[in-house]
Protein backbone atom coordinates (compact mmCIF):
# COMPACT_ATOMS: atom_id res chain seq x y z
CA UNK A 1 0.00 0.00 0.00
CA UNK A 2 1.61 3.12 -1.15
CA UNK A 3 1.62 5.74 1.83
CA UNK A 4 0.14 9.21 1.94
CA UNK A 5 1.83 12.35 3.11
CA UNK A 6 1.18 15.48 3.63
CA UNK A 7 3.89 19.26 4.05
CA UNK A 8 2.00 22.37 5.30
CA UNK A 9 4.26 25.49 4.27
CA UNK A 10 3.64 28.92 2.96
CA UNK A 11 7.35 30.06 2.13
CA UNK A 12 8.39 30.12 -1.52
CA UNK A 13 11.60 28.57 -0.87
CA UNK A 14 10.32 24.92 0.62
CA UNK A 15 7.21 24.80 -2.02
CA UNK A 16 10.20 25.13 -4.66
CA UNK A 17 11.92 22.28 -2.64
CA UNK A 18 8.66 20.35 -2.26
CA UNK A 19 8.38 20.44 -5.81
CA UNK A 20 12.45 18.90 -6.57
CA UNK A 21 11.35 16.24 -3.62
CA UNK A 22 8.31 14.86 -4.81
CA UNK A 23 9.41 14.30 -8.41
CA UNK A 24 11.71 11.66 -6.97
CA UNK A 25 10.11 10.74 -3.80
CA UNK A 26 7.99 7.40 -3.37
CA UNK A 27 4.68 7.85 -2.11
CA UNK A 28 1.65 9.83 -2.35
CA UNK A 29 2.21 13.44 -1.56
CA UNK A 30 -0.03 16.59 -1.11
CA UNK A 31 0.71 19.93 0.12
CA UNK A 32 -1.14 22.72 2.09
CA UNK A 33 -0.24 26.26 1.21
CA UNK A 34 -3.36 27.95 3.10
CA UNK A 35 -3.97 27.71 6.51
CA UNK A 36 -7.30 27.74 6.71
CA UNK A 37 -7.08 24.45 4.31
CA UNK A 38 -5.22 22.45 7.04
CA UNK A 39 -8.36 20.88 9.08
CA UNK A 40 -9.04 17.38 10.45
CA UNK A 41 -11.66 16.81 7.59
CA UNK A 42 -8.25 17.48 5.03
CA UNK A 43 -6.62 14.78 7.77
CA UNK A 44 -9.26 12.34 7.60
CA UNK A 45 -9.36 12.04 3.79
CA UNK A 46 -6.09 11.59 3.06
CA UNK A 47 -5.06 9.71 6.09
CA UNK A 48 -1.25 10.70 5.77
CA UNK A 49 1.58 8.56 7.31
CA UNK A 50 3.36 11.97 8.42
CA UNK A 51 2.60 15.58 8.33
CA UNK A 52 5.47 17.94 8.12
CA UNK A 53 5.90 21.34 8.93
CA UNK A 54 8.71 23.51 7.35
CA UNK A 55 8.88 27.01 8.31
CA UNK A 56 4.86 27.31 9.69
CA UNK A 57 3.83 30.28 11.95
CA UNK A 58 0.32 29.18 12.58
CA UNK A 59 -1.76 27.73 15.52
CA UNK A 60 -2.31 23.72 14.62
CA UNK A 61 -5.73 22.75 15.99
CA UNK A 62 -5.21 19.27 18.17
CA UNK A 63 -7.86 17.94 16.08
CA UNK A 64 -5.01 17.88 13.21
CA UNK A 65 -1.67 17.17 15.37
CA UNK A 66 -3.72 14.30 17.06
CA UNK A 67 -4.92 12.54 14.34
CA UNK A 68 -1.79 12.60 12.40
CA UNK A 69 1.73 12.42 13.18
CA UNK A 70 2.97 15.67 12.91
CA UNK A 71 6.60 16.92 12.48
CA UNK A 72 8.01 20.36 12.85
CA UNK A 73 11.41 21.78 12.20
CA UNK A 74 12.50 24.44 14.19
CA UNK A 75 16.29 26.22 13.43
CA UNK A 76 17.57 25.89 17.15
CA UNK A 77 19.11 23.06 19.85
CA UNK A 78 15.69 22.31 21.16
CA UNK A 79 14.51 22.89 24.25
CA UNK A 80 17.64 25.40 23.75
CA UNK A 81 15.52 28.58 21.83
CA UNK A 82 11.96 27.05 21.60
CA UNK A 83 9.43 30.29 20.69
CA UNK A 84 9.06 32.74 17.95
CA UNK A 85 11.62 33.97 15.21
CA UNK A 86 14.25 31.85 15.40
CA UNK A 87 16.59 33.01 12.81
CA UNK A 88 16.65 36.60 13.65
CA UNK A 89 17.07 35.92 17.59
CA UNK A 90 19.89 33.64 16.99
CA UNK A 91 22.03 36.21 14.83
CA UNK A 92 20.69 38.71 17.29
CA UNK A 93 22.75 37.19 19.78
CA UNK A 94 25.77 36.74 17.31
CA UNK A 95 25.23 32.89 16.86
CA UNK A 96 27.02 31.50 13.72
CA UNK A 97 25.95 28.20 13.71
CA UNK A 98 22.65 26.32 14.36
CA UNK A 99 20.99 23.14 14.37
CA UNK A 100 17.72 22.02 12.85
CA UNK A 101 15.68 19.93 15.23
CA UNK A 102 12.54 17.42 13.84
CA UNK A 103 10.40 17.40 16.72
CA UNK A 104 6.68 16.02 17.05
CA UNK A 105 4.12 18.33 17.82
CA UNK A 106 2.31 18.19 20.88
CA UNK A 107 -0.20 20.94 22.63
CA UNK A 108 3.55 22.63 24.18
CA UNK A 109 5.46 24.78 21.82
CA UNK A 110 8.31 23.11 20.42
CA UNK A 111 8.41 21.02 23.72
CA UNK A 112 8.26 17.73 21.74
CA UNK A 113 10.23 14.70 21.16
CA UNK A 114 12.96 15.03 18.55
CA UNK A 115 13.33 12.73 15.70
CA UNK A 116 17.10 13.86 14.35
CA UNK A 117 19.34 17.00 14.54
CA UNK A 118 21.31 18.31 11.48
CA UNK A 119 23.36 21.63 11.46
CA UNK A 120 22.90 24.84 9.89
CA UNK A 121 25.16 27.40 9.35
CA UNK A 122 24.15 31.01 9.49
CA UNK A 123 26.27 33.12 7.18
CA UNK A 124 24.24 34.95 4.61
CA UNK A 125 21.06 36.73 4.55
CA UNK A 126 18.02 35.62 6.26
CA UNK A 127 17.02 34.39 2.58
CA UNK A 128 19.55 32.33 1.83
CA UNK A 129 19.78 30.33 4.86
CA UNK A 130 16.09 29.84 4.31
CA UNK A 131 16.78 28.36 1.10
CA UNK A 132 19.15 25.88 2.49
CA UNK A 133 17.71 25.52 5.78
CA UNK A 134 15.00 23.69 3.30
CA UNK A 135 17.37 21.43 1.52
CA UNK A 136 18.42 20.19 5.21
CA UNK A 137 14.86 20.02 6.00
CA UNK A 138 13.84 17.87 3.11
CA UNK A 139 16.85 16.08 2.98
CA UNK A 140 15.18 15.11 6.82
CA UNK A 141 11.99 14.50 5.48
CA UNK A 142 13.79 12.00 3.50
CA UNK A 143 15.49 10.28 6.18
CA UNK A 144 12.15 10.34 8.37
CA UNK A 145 10.07 8.42 5.96
CA UNK A 146 13.00 5.74 5.03
CA UNK A 147 14.36 4.99 8.60
CA UNK A 148 10.99 6.50 10.47
CA UNK A 149 12.89 6.91 13.62
CA UNK A 150 11.37 7.04 17.07
CA UNK A 151 11.39 10.59 18.48
CA UNK A 152 13.33 10.53 21.55
CA UNK A 153 12.53 12.79 24.48
CA UNK A 154 14.00 16.40 24.65
CA UNK A 155 16.55 17.00 27.92
CA UNK A 156 17.52 19.58 29.52
CA UNK A 157 16.36 23.20 30.62
CA UNK A 158 14.45 24.84 28.48
CA UNK A 159 15.15 27.98 27.09
CA UNK A 160 12.51 30.58 24.75
CA UNK A 161 12.68 32.86 22.57
CA UNK A 162 9.98 35.64 21.96
CA UNK A 163 8.63 36.24 18.33
CA UNK A 164 9.44 39.38 17.16
CA UNK A 165 7.02 42.11 16.08
CA UNK A 166 7.87 44.64 12.66
CA UNK A 167 8.45 47.46 14.56
CA UNK A 168 11.67 45.85 15.90
CA UNK A 169 12.76 46.07 11.97
CA UNK A 170 14.15 49.50 12.30
CA UNK A 171 17.26 50.05 12.54
CA UNK A 172 19.02 50.19 16.42
CA UNK A 173 20.54 53.76 17.08
CA UNK A 174 23.51 51.91 19.42
CA UNK A 175 25.23 49.60 17.01
CA UNK A 176 28.17 48.81 15.64
CA UNK A 177 28.67 48.18 11.88
CA UNK A 178 28.15 44.40 12.56
CA UNK A 179 25.59 44.96 14.52
CA UNK A 180 23.81 46.95 11.45
CA UNK A 181 25.15 44.68 9.23
CA UNK A 182 23.48 41.64 10.93
CA UNK A 183 20.35 43.59 11.86
CA UNK A 184 19.77 43.98 8.27
CA UNK A 185 20.46 40.20 6.74
CA UNK A 186 18.50 38.69 8.94
CA UNK A 187 15.18 40.17 7.79
CA UNK A 188 16.59 40.11 4.11
CA UNK A 189 13.78 37.27 2.91
CA UNK A 190 10.87 37.52 1.01
CA UNK A 191 7.72 37.11 2.81
CA UNK A 192 9.79 39.52 6.25
CA UNK A 193 9.48 42.86 6.87
CA UNK A 194 13.02 44.52 6.06
CA UNK A 195 15.15 46.37 8.02
CA UNK A 196 14.09 49.84 8.23
CA UNK A 197 14.49 53.68 9.62
CA UNK A 198 11.49 56.19 8.93
CA UNK A 199 12.71 59.98 7.97
CA UNK A 200 10.32 62.66 8.04
CA UNK A 201 7.42 61.26 5.42
CA UNK A 202 9.55 58.67 3.93
CA UNK A 203 10.64 55.00 4.82
CA UNK A 204 13.78 53.65 3.85
CA UNK A 205 14.21 49.78 3.61
CA UNK A 206 17.59 48.21 3.62
CA UNK A 207 18.45 44.75 2.04
CA UNK A 208 21.78 43.28 0.52
CA UNK A 209 24.16 44.43 2.76
CA UNK A 210 27.77 43.96 3.02
CA UNK A 211 29.97 44.39 5.68
CA UNK A 212 33.26 46.76 5.83
CA UNK A 213 35.63 47.62 8.26
CA UNK A 214 33.60 49.73 10.00
CA UNK A 215 31.31 50.63 7.28
CA UNK A 216 27.68 49.03 5.81
CA UNK A 217 27.09 49.26 2.47
CA UNK A 218 23.22 48.35 1.44
CA UNK A 219 20.37 48.61 -1.48
CA UNK A 220 17.89 51.37 -0.08
CA UNK A 221 13.92 51.17 -1.09
CA UNK A 222 12.88 54.39 -0.11
CA UNK A 223 8.83 55.02 -0.06
CA UNK A 224 6.34 57.23 1.56
CA UNK A 225 4.33 56.23 4.79
CA UNK A 226 0.84 56.29 5.18
CA UNK A 227 -0.66 58.42 8.25
CA UNK A 228 -0.46 55.54 10.48
CA UNK A 229 3.47 55.66 10.43
CA UNK A 230 3.32 52.54 8.38
CA UNK A 231 5.04 52.27 4.84
CA UNK A 232 2.84 52.20 2.07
Amino acid sequence: MTEAYLVATTKPWNIEQYERFVSRAAGEWHLVEDPRALTPELIERIKPRYVFFPHWSWKVPPEVFGAAECILFHMTDLPFGRGGSPLQNLIATGATQTVVSAVRMTGEIDAGPIYLKQPLALDGSAGNIFRRLSVIVFDMIGKIIASHPQPVPQTGVPTYFKRRTPEQSVLPDAATARDLYNHIRMLDADTYPPAFLDVGRWRLEFCDAELGSDSVKAKVMIRVRNQSGQDG
